[in-house]
């Protein structure tokens, strides 16, 4: 069941800066990051000119067990940004309402331009909803909507009934996945995240680790931080977003043909995938990501 504990914003007072302040740095852990993540959106897209809404669901687990908690303590300040949180029972019926934000905007009536959502949970409850996960995925998203799957892996078992590791599993329904290797990271590739999202029809994968998630660092919160840089996008009947009416062979070919190579084309305009130590004349490489990336540089140092 969903956590009805929720904590009174006015015992944290410090919240406020961590949640209002848009430029310079502020000190956030990994689970107060990731509710900074749709106010920064929402104010990102406000900038861009765009009326857009955030709609969060999930289920409570290792490592995202304080989410919900830390969303109930800052409402005061996603509710004036049109950013709705509504715990699901299950990670199944979040990412089913998930899915339902996409289609605004296909239906008259839309308050909106779009909804982008963020869906939690732990990993073996994402692996029993591979089966929305792929029809979602499959349908795709909205222009300007967009779906991040957080994907709580505890490799530890640290509070868990099993190591994880969700990627797999994501990448088996056709999902980019974006892996943070610290706390600047979650706010970072959220954003990314987002862009690579509404680029490419995709939902975004952002594996959280219970190393990374469960830290706190200080994080540059400048709205202008991130600037999404969006390569040419070849001509595609009907685009690569959700529609109505459409058949499943057509979603299978869309995903792909077209969907995940826009979203390796987004990867390698923005860099995310980069040579952080160099080597001219290497014969061999190592390839890296989120807390072993941390692991492996401690190694070699």
């Amino acid at each position: 069941q969903a956590s009805t504990s929720r904590p009174d914003p006015a015992a944290s007072p410090s919240l406020d800066d961590r949640y209002t302040q848009t430029d310079g740095v502020v000190f956030l852990s990994g689970n107060q990051a990731l509710v900074r993540l749709p106010i920064q959106q929402r104010l990102i897209d406000q900038a861009a000119g765009l009326d857009t809404g955030g709609f969060i669901s999930g289920y409570r687990g290792s490592p995202l067990g304080r989410y919900d908690m830390e969303l109930w303590a800052a409402q005061q300040h996603l509710q004036p940004l049109n950013v709705r949180f509504q715990p699901g029972v299950n990670e199944d019926l979040a990412a089913t309402a998930l899915w339902g934000t996409q289609n605004v905007g296909l239906l008259p009536g839309a308050q909106v331009q779009g909804v982008f959502g963020r869906g939690y949970g732990k990993g073996p409850g994402g692996d029993r909803s591979g089966d929305v996960f792929r029809h979602a995925n499959l349908a795709g998203t909205s222009p300007h909507g967009g779906v991040l799957v957080l994907a709580g892996d505890d490799h530890g078992a640290k509070s868990s009934t099993t190591a994880h590791q969700s990627e797999p599993g994501l990448m088996a329904v056709g999902m980019p996945v974006l892996v943070p290797s610290h706390v600047q990271e979650i706010l970072d590739y959220g954003i990314h995240g987002i862009a690579m999202s509404r680029f490419s029809g995709c939902w975004v994968g952002l594996k959280m680790v219970t190393d990374v998630v469960e830290s706190s660092a200080s994080v540059a919160v400048a709205l202008d931080r991130i600037q999404p840089v969006l390569p040419a996008k070849p001509e595609l009947a009907g685009g690569v977003h959700l529609r109505l009416h459409d058949g499943f062979q057509a979603q299978e070919a869309r995903l792909y043909n077209a969907k995940l190579p826009l979203a390796l084309a987004y990867a390698r305009a923005n860099g995310l995938n980069r040579i952080t130590r160099d080597a001219p004349t290497a014969r061999i490489g190592i390839a890296s990501v989120g807390k072993a990336y941390a692991d492996t540089l401690q190694a070699l140092h």
